[in-house]
């Protein structure tokens, strides 16, 4: 595949080599020609200078036949825009946009451009790892889809569900349970996989089914 890059930076930089080394063809833009130091030999041939929404800059980086792009400058305007530019003029199917503003990426998200906001990511999901189970946490899901459809969270394990089954939590709530993080490891989340206590249910639901999962499970053991 042919993946074109926007943002010669230490992320932009560090995809483009990944990529090469995984067989694609990269080409990278950047306005700075002293970025394309951070390159090397192999991927530096495909840089080009200039503005990374300018169709004939990205027409020069091969956009017309590119099966990916990705926005990953500095400036959050300058990436949306070329995310729309690849997807909307050039009909690029896999976009992404790096966004520095988490208010931003969740109105691109909506406007289908998948978007990464880093510094918001970066710090929940960190909080989320530091203190576990803290409801004053950020509450937000750990990934959602582009639509807001459906989305992925850490859910501890309900009270009165030690000893049931996966399969038996999937048919009782609407959710697929991905794996487990048990004791420091990480466990396939399999129908027969039995749940223990001190487990973290790594679920994918649909966005509105997500809040107060883990209350209505346990009341709904409650209940037997």
């Amino acid at each position: 595949m042919h993946i074109v890059i926007m943002g010669c930076g230490r992320v932009g930089s560090t995809l483009a080599h990944t990529l090469v080394d995984l067989g694609h063809t990269v080409a990278v833009i950047d306005q700075d020609p002293e970025a394309f130091r951070r390159l090397r030999g192999d991927t530096a041939k495909y840089a080009v200078r200039g503005v990374g929404y300018d169709r004939e800059v990205l027409l020069a980086a091969g956009i017309d036949r590119a099966g990916a792009f990705a926005a990953v400058s500095n400036g959050d305007n300058s990436n949306i825009i070329a995310a729309r530019v690849a997807r909307e003029t050039f009909g690029v199917e896999n976009v992404v946009a790096r966004i520095y503003d988490p208010r931003r990426a969740e109105v691109y998200q909506r406007l289908g451009i998948p978007t990464v906001a880093t510094v918001r990511w970066t710090a929940d999901a960190v909080l989320r790892r530091m203190v576990p189970g803290d409801e004053r946490a950020p509450a937000g899901p750990e990934w959602h889809d582009a639509s807001g459809t459906l989305a992925m969270d850490a859910l501890p394990l309900p009270a009165g569900w030690t000893g049931r089954t996966v399969g038996e939590l999937e048919e009782r709530a609407p959710l697929r349970v991905v794996y487990l993080s048990r004791r420091g490891r990480i466990v396939l989340a399999r129908s027969a996989e039995p749940l223990e206590e001190g487990d973290m249910l790594h679920v994918v639901a649909h966005n509105r089914d997500l809040g107060g999962l883990a209350e209505r499970l346990h009341d709904d053991e409650a209940g037997e």
